[in-house]
């Protein structure tokens, strides 16, 4: 490593990028990847609990009021995700993913004892934040530690964690809302509980993962990650066979004078990559209003049309959750060697088709739960692993030095527009009890889904086994990238 000037010269990023995979990078997964787990596991228990709210064991509240509290989450997290993405530009990954997890927690603890309807959007509205802030540090940090080659497969599979989350949450409301065990009235609360466990454990993995190297060089602090990377390859050589690859000839330069900011993540996003930057909000927002559609109403559509009892719901969401996960698992290995295009496009596409399949097949008159599951763990075993991907596209096709905002914002307005409408609109679909208006609204998922899926084959970025530096240079590089 050199410096001249203000300038550092430095192999760190391939140095990364060139290591095995170890028991380190495991480390990185499990710590960071939780945030899917609480976030699939709050998702799931507003779900399972919906009927419940809107009981007398609950808060009383009508279906529009339980599923606008899912909404005023999601919005909650579009605000968390801007404010904390910027500062997770601006402060560092680690910072920002130990201070968002400690704020879920805090929220999460005061949702369990929310007293009426605005209470708990409040209490849900401020926890959606924490999770916000968490998908703009953690992507960030993830893709900037795991080794390229590995980065798609661990992407998908950490985003398709989210899905641990809602099997936690399935099997949690079983006992807790179906009266046998413990009171509805206490249980929903305490199924809450869970989610402050899991983060309170988590805080202690994250004490021991490293600031990311890469955005300490875009801050002029090359000694720190210098030492961080050499401790790194100290720990992975200790952990696999063999030798490590030399270390890489190839450099860059970094110039840490060079302005960064808020302003410029705008301007890199819409002059610089507005192809890009149009690719992931289509992706975002039709995966969004797809998944936030089916599963914030999954309860009140059990309980509406097929005549599912309340405290069985769980029952019916733990395969619909086996689904979603082994399709992350199963394909992940894909978006490294297939490729992201072709992966990303086809799981989008199959995943729309089948939604169609399962609403013809609604409105032919098959009203039974276990058959409509079916349908719909085969779609999201498609469409878990498009969906994880998507997060891996926005996180790593946009600079080094915007990347959490870019994230925020992508996720923000992908969220606001297909998620945070979604779940309210559903909900009167489902009120209204015709079959008719709610496969209406089913087609419409499935359509966009379709839609997103050939937006990728056009404007899909071929960022597979390829350094973060190569995808999109830094701003801070010597050399800047050329406008796609």
């Amino acid at each position: 490593m050199a410096a001249d000037a203000g300038k550092i010269t430095t192999s760190i990023p391939f140095r990364l990028d060139r290591l095995p995979w170890a028991r380190w990078h495991w480390m990185i997964v499990v710590g960071l990847g939780i945030t899917w787990i609480l976030d699939g596991l709050e998702v799931t228990i507003v779900g399972t609990i919906g009927p419940t709210l809107t009981s007398k064991a609950g808060l009383g509240l009508s279906p529009q009021q339980a599923t606008a509290a899912g909404s005023t989450y999601l919005v909650g997290a579009c605000v968390g995700a801007l404010v904390f993405g910027y500062l997770t530009d601006k402060l560092g990954r680690r910072k920002l993913f130990l201070v968002t997890l400690s704020w879920y927690l805090a929220c999460t603890l005061l949702t369990a004892f929310s007293w009426n309807f605005w209470s708990f959007a409040i209490f849900r509205m401020l926890a959606g934040a924490g999770i916000g802030g968490e998908y703009s540090a953690v992507n960030s940090a993830i893709d900037e530690l795991i080794p390229a080659h590995r980065r798609g497969v661990a992407d998908v599979a950490i985003n398709g964690s989210w899905w641990i989350g809602t099997l936690l949450g399935s099997a949690l409301s079983i006992p807790l809302l179906d009266g046998r065990f413990v009171a509805p009235s206490l249980g929903w609360r305490l199924a809450f509980g869970l989610g402050v466990v899991l983060a309170v454990g988590v805080l202690f993995v994250r004490e021991g993962i490293p600031e990311s190297p890469r955005w300490l060089l875009t801050h002029g602090r090359s000694d720190e990650a210098e030492a961080i990377v050499a401790g790194i390859e100290r720990e992975v050589d200790r952990e696999t066979p063999g030798r490590l690859p030399p270390q890489p000839l190839r450099t860059m330069t970094f110039d840490a004078s060079r302005a960064t900011g808020l302003l410029q993540t705008v301007r890199t996003m819409a002059k610089t990559y507005p192809k890009r930057t149009i690719l992931v909000l289509t992706l975002m927002i039709t995966q969004a209003f797809l998944y936030n559609a089916v599963f914030f109403t999954l309860g009140l559509t059990l309980t509406t049309f097929f005549g599912v009892k309340q405290g069985d719901v769980g029952l019916f969401t733990m395969p619909f959750a086996v689904g979603n996960f082994l399709g992350a698992l199963v394909l992940g290995h894909f978006f490294d060697s297939v490729g992201r295009r072709a992966m990303i496009s086809g799981c989008y596409i199959v995943s729309g088709i089948i939604m169609v399949g399962a609403t013809l097949t609604f409105l032919g008159g098959m009203r039974s739960a276990v058959g409509i599951t079916a349908f719909w763990s085969a779609m999201f075993f498609f469409a878990s692993a498009g969906a994880s991907a998507a997060y891996l596209t926005v996180s790593e096709i946009f600079p080094l030095e915007t990347r959490a905002a870019a994230i925020a914002l992508v996720y923000a307005v992908g969220t606001l527009a297909g998620g945070a409408v979604a779940p309210v609109v559903y909900g009167t679909l489902i009120a209204s009890k015709d079959p008719h208006m709610l496969a209406a609204g089913w087609f419409a998922g499935a359509a966009l889904m379709i839609a997103g899926g050939l937006v990728e084959i056009v404007l899909g970025i071929d960022a597979e086994r390829k350094s973060l530096e190569d995808v999109a240079k830094p701003l801070t590089a010597a050399e800047q990238a050329a406008p796609a």
